[in-house]
């Protein structure tokens, strides 16, 4: 009888050794599985067991943890751990296989406190310290005065250099040009407000860094908008836009200052999860001026194309970076015009007129940006507003009364 006890007793041990060590491998096996996928992981988010979560429900990449969401890239189950890496991790090999920065480099994000712009000075300043780019990152915002969207951000971005400790540096388009977006789209109109901002802020973003002394411009362009803008490309005939759509870095001739965009290959989805996820404040208020956009179209056509083909956002932008363009026939020009010059002793000399051109990389004969004609675009624009302005004024003029006023009003009418 007692040897039956001591032989069940063995047996019991036995069985619970051999589950310790079943249990023990198993746990090496979800942790060896996860460093394989996963460089780090948390110690403050434990592992969780298999026990009562089905197969189907785990993450696709460590098979440790439950899956929270499937990404809009490659629609894969993973946690929420595993996309942190990856979301980082690919934006950080965008960083280095395009050489994007060099040590001691000063890099102003530009900064409108939307998700973009938010999310890319967190993700710049959390790579720098891991990874130790040994940049200096600095926020640079445009305040294009729109009241009711600009104002509501830029106290977004205030919040931001608080939350980040980043120094915010704010140029406004009432400093540079003497007008506001609400006093331009009241003049020229909302169809046209898209043609002067976007006009405006690229030479804003240029005079702002080079008031802090800097020669590079990170901005929050994503795989979404580098889509959009080659079918805008191709749906304008814009051929000689087309082939510098998808470039990651751009630099005009002779100009200091160079823009690149880490967020090339980051879907816009993508984006949006991770300020969610990792609770970052952002405003999410679109511009009031923004539908009468012509991207919105291209906007609705990638939406639908996304649905039938996720990856398509990817394939647009490959094929637009694979892009090469027949290289035109150099037709010859005919010769100037000879001028006559009389001289002294009543001689007569033909001369040929200079014929330098302006390239890109000259600078604008009345700002002094850089531009590739005589005047640069923000100019020409600026010029037609003021115009326009002094026509408005003459309208709205309330000053002059009586058969003058009459007599304003009949020039204007038409029999």
């Amino acid at each position: 009888m007692s040897a039956l006890r001591n032989f069940e007793f063995f047996s019991f041990n036995l069985k619970k050794e051999n589950q310790l060590k079943t249990d023990s491998w198993s746990d090496k096996r979800f942790i060896s599985g996860c460093s394989l996928s996963m460089s780090f992981v948390p110690p403050s988010d434990p592992v969780n067991r298999a026990s009562n979560i089905k197969v189907s429900q785990l993450c696709e990449l460590c098979h440790c943890r439950k899956a929270l969401l499937r990404r809009p890239k490659n629609l894969q189950k993973i946690c929420k751990l595993c996309f942190y890496h990856i979301f980082e991790t690919e934006i950080h090999n965008t960083i280095v296989t395009n050489k994007l920065f060099y040590r001691g480099e000063k890099v102003a994000v530009g900064a409108s406190g939307g998700k973009d712009s938010t999310v890319l000075a967190y993700v710049l300043k959390l790579l720098n310290e891991r990874y130790d780019y040994g940049i200096d990152i600095v926020l640079l915002s445009i305040d294009e005065g729109i009241i009711g969207y600009r104002d509501d951000s830029l106290a977004t971005v205030k919040r931001n250099q608080i939350q980040y400790d980043l120094p915010l540096e704010i140029v406004s388009y009432r400093d540079l040009y003497d007008w506001t977006m609400d006093e331009i789209v009241a003049c020229a109109g909302v169809r046209n407000s898209c043609t002067y901002c976007g006009v405006f802020r690229r030479q804003a973003l240029d005079r702002g860094a080079a008031k802090l002394g800097i020669g590079h411009v990170v901005t929050g362009h994503n795989a979404d908008d580098m889509a959009e803008t080659v079918l805008m490309n191709i749906f304008r005939g814009d051929v000689a836009r087309l082939e510098k759509s998808t470039a990651i870095i751009t630099q005009s001739s002779g100009s200091p200052v160079k823009r690149s965009k880490p967020f090339k290959y980051s879907y816009q989805k993508e984006i949006v999860l991770y300020a969610h996820y990792k609770k970052l404040d952002y405003f999410s208020t679109e511009c009031s001026y923004a539908p009468e956009a012509f991207r919105g179209t291209a906007r609705e056509l990638m939406k639908n194309l996304e649905m039938v083909r996720p990856s398509c956002i990817i394939d647009i932008i490959h094929s637009g970076e694979n892009l090469v363009l027949k290289p035109k026939k150099e037709k010859r020009a005919p010769p100037p015009p000879k001028s006559m010059e009389i001289q002294s002793d009543g001689s007569v000399v033909l001369k040929r007129p200079s014929t330098s051109t302006f390239v890109d990389g000259n600078k604008c004969e009345r700002c002094g940006y850089l531009s590739s004609n005589k005047v640069c675009k923000a100019c020409i624009l600026l010029e037609g507003l003021e115009k326009n302005r002094a026509k408005m004024s003459l309208e709205n003029d309330t000053s002059t009364a009586g058969a003058a006023r009459l007599t304003r009003k009949l020039e204007h009418l038409s029999f």
